[in-house]
């Protein structure tokens, strides 16, 4: 790509971010009403416009652009329920878990757990949970450096660094309001380019049309590559694996639930559902549907599934086209690199720092130490991200590790809250998930065609209901006096 093309890219990202960031900044200064948790949260105050952009974006990150053009290569069209459970996910979080979070006021997940259980369960929930999100943010590098070096033509260890630098400015500067305007901007924008890139690349094969990519899956034997439910073992061992890995772990995880603390109220959850769902699952069949034609192409399918489909849009569409849709993919994975940077840093703010070292710290101290958090976790994450580890390799170990913390907050809230149960359920659940993705113990028990996932969800649910039938616990956090007590207080602050 020429020169005039990169600078063009670049300057957009950075115009948007330090515009909307500035602006966003200057607006909080000027803001007489100090509300709680701005630079984290937004002050709880976020519409729905803001909230279902950044809900839909935060989940499409480098998995979804990257990983589905990745995952297309071998299993075809059956990468699509990758979209599809995130479309199930996002449904989930926005009718349940996303409400709860709001509804009682916390700051982060392990915040609540605290609240339902004991400071023990915060500690450790949250650590394991920023973890398992740092592995995320990872991912989202190595997508930045691909696109980057797609585009440039530099090493993807300079790719890494460059991109890096832009998705900690796309956070750092105002938080999550920042994140959340450039969003949907951006949003906008990536819908637009992604569609006419399609159209442009069907415009530029034989016929005019996709009919010659489904001429070359049929005449090579892979003719189940075009349909999205493929083979009854890639639905068995991907497909339905993954919803239930996504569906039964991500509704407890931090960076969508901040998106639903920091909403105006329930009702802006609930609305912003109907655009979010869309905007996510649709865009996942303009990128299969990419991913599908660059490995029909024998150019392009020499250069292997990480980047075959990236040179793909940068050597057959116009220049100016190639700007929008490189830019709002790299805006795609910025969005998602910020929220996964921001929810471990406001993890250690608030269930660290100020829980454990400055209960008395103002809102402008926690923002300084949630900067320098993400800065930190950025730094690593682009030391990591620039070696491409593979991605999605381990996303069922990562995953399982949040099936018990949802279980936790679902037993609290409903049923019973018991620290001895909830102690031994975590403990044994992750051992298990550790033993099972890293030991041969499933071929041992014969078992190493059932996902992880499956195995998870059984043991949680079989240790956690057989401890709390068990152990002594309190009753329901959502018929306690802790949580009418805490309804009066958010009452009074609202």
């Amino acid at each position: 790509m020429n020169i005039s093309l990169i600078l063009c890219v670049l300057i957009y990202e950075l115009v948007l971010i330090g515009g909307v960031g500035y602006f966003v900044a200057k607006q909080a200064s000027k803001n007489k009403v100090a509300h709680d948790a701005e630079f984290t949260h937004g002050g709880r105050q976020l519409g729905v416009t803001v909230i279902a952009a950044t809900l839909a974006l935060t989940v499409l990150g480098t998995p979804h652009i990257m990983g589905i053009f990745e995952m297309s290569w071998d299993m075809g069209a059956t990468a699509l329920w990758f979209s599809i459970a995130h479309v199930i996910l996002l449904v989930v979080v926005c009718l349940t878990t996303g409400l709860w979070m709001r509804r009682t006021g916390v700051n982060s997940v392990p915040q609540l757990l605290e609240d339902l259980y004991n400071p023990g369960i915060r500690v450790v929930v949250g650590c394991v949970m920023a973890g398992s999100i740092f592995g995320v943010l990872t991912l989202e590098t190595q997508g930045l450096a691909i696109l980057l070096s797609a585009m440039t033509g530099w090493n993807v260890q300079y790719s890494a660094i460059a991109g890096g630098v832009l998705g900690i400015l796309y956070v750092v500067l105002a938080g999550i309001k920042e994140v959340g305007w450039i969003n949907v901007a951006n949003a906008i924008i990536m819908y637009i380019a992604v569609i006419l890139a399609t159209m442009f690349i069907a415009f530029q094969l034989p016929n005019q049309d996709f009919s010659s990519v489904s001429e070359f899956y049929v005449s090579s034997g892979n003719e189940a590559a075009l349909s999205v439910f493929g083979s009854s073992h890639l639905l068995w061992t991907f497909a339905f694996g993954l919803v239930v890995a996504l569906v039964f772990s991500q509704p407890a995880n931090q960076p969508l639930l901040q998106v639903c603390m920091s909403a105006k109220d329930e009702r802006t959850i609930v609305k912003a559902l109907w655009i979010a769902a869309p905007v996510n699952g649709m865009f996942g069949v303009f990128i299969c549907v990419i991913g599908l034609t660059a490995k029909s192409i024998p150019e392009f399918a020499a250069l292997g599934p990480k980047t075959a489909a990236t040179s793909m849009l940068v050597n057959m569409l116009p220049d100016w086209l190639v700007i929008l849709l490189l830019g709002s993919f790299m805006a795609a994975i910025l969005s998602s690199f910020a929220m996964t940077a921001l929810a471990p840093a406001t993890i250690f703010s608030n269930d660290i720092y100020r829980r454990f070292y400055r209960q008395d710290a103002t809102e402008k101290e926690i923002a300084k130490v949630t900067r320098i958090v993400i800065v930190l976790l950025s730094l690593v994450a682009i030391l990591v991200g620039s070696f491409l580890p593979q991605i999605l390799a381990s996303v069922g170990w990562v995953l399982a590790w949040l099936m018990p913390v949802l279980w936790l907050i679902l037993s609290g809230l409903f049923w019973k809250r018991s620290s001895i149960g909830a102690a031994i359920t975590l403990g044994c659940v992750w051992c298990i998930n550790t033993l099972w993705s890293f030991t041969n113990l499933p071929q041992l028990l014969g078992m190493a065609d059932i996902p992880n996932s499956y195995i998870m969800l059984i043991l949680t649910l079989f240790v956690g209901v057989t401890t709390n039938l068990l152990c002594p616990g309190k009753d329901k956090y959502f018929n306690s006096v802790e949580y009418n007590a805490q309804v009066v207080a958010n009452s009074k602050t609202n």
